[in-house]
């Protein structure tokens, strides 16, 4: 069997539990329900479908759209997310509220600095083999925290406290690469870690690589303003 081809019976086969918990549910469960809107065909139109829900957040048109308990029922046999995230774990930075989406729609993956470490990197994986998501976008937003304790940290000759340090020792490189850029030290790193992750993705995950090579996956970066909302694309 081709690594493309890995199916949902393979995974079950080799994952046990650990696939249940990531939100596949259990084989003794209906068949996945339809999703509440066609999943974008393509890559660019599954960005184009975050954006305009950003456009609709940023300008006060939200539509919050299919967040009722009727909705959650019908999504309940399946999932079919058009797009996986990789956010930061801020607490103003929820992606359905963002993007002005709803249940099913969105494969979020959070956590501070929005790191790829292997666990994560393992999560984007199954959610583009399981659910054929044609779009992963790295989302940075402005005066990150863990940025800024990296910079802190740097600058101090420190160390962060508790597990804090993992998260500054996995941020280090990026931001002392940018460190003495002209600007802003903050958002340097924030664009800076963005793409970086970016090519992590791409560069530590053959599954990524092949479905990006044939078309059937756009990985993109992008910066969130916490200041009027919008989300910009960092090329």
């Amino acid at each position: 069997m081709t690594r493309s081809a890995l199916s949902r019976r393979s995974l079950l086969a080799t994952g046990g539990a650990a696939v249940v918990a990531l939100g596949a549910g259990a084989a003794a469960q209906p068949a996945a329900a339809a999703p509440t809107e066609p999943t974008p065909p393509t890559p660019t139109e599954a960005l184009r479908r975050l954006l305009r829900g950003n456009q609709r957040f940023v300008t006060g048109h939200s539509r919050h759209p299919h967040q009722s308990l009727a909705d959650l029922h019908e999504l309940a046999a399946g999932q079919h997310p058009f797009a996986v995230t990789i956010g930061c774990a801020d607490s103003r930075v929820a992606p359905e509220l963002l993007f002005d989406q709803g249940l099913g729609d969105l494969f979020d993956n959070r956590v501070a600095g929005n790191i790829v470490d292997d666990l994560l990197l393992g999560s984007v994986e199954f959610a583009v083999e399981e659910f054929g998501s044609p779009l992963v976008i790295v989302l940075g937003h402005e005066r990150c925290g863990a940025i800024t304790a990296t910079i802190d940290t740097i600058r101090s000759g420190g160390t962060a406290p508790g597990h804090i340090g993992t998260i500054v020792d996995s941020l280090r490189p990026v931001v002392e690469s940018v460190l003495d850029r002209p600007g802003d030290p903050v958002e340097n790193g924030v664009r800076a870690n963005v793409k970086a992750q970016v090519r992590s993705l791409l560069d530590r995950s053959p599954i990524l690589a092949e479905k990006v090579h044939e078309g059937a996956l756009a990985v993109v970066g992008a910066r969130y303003d916490l200041d009027n909302g919008r989300v910009t694309l960092l090329r």
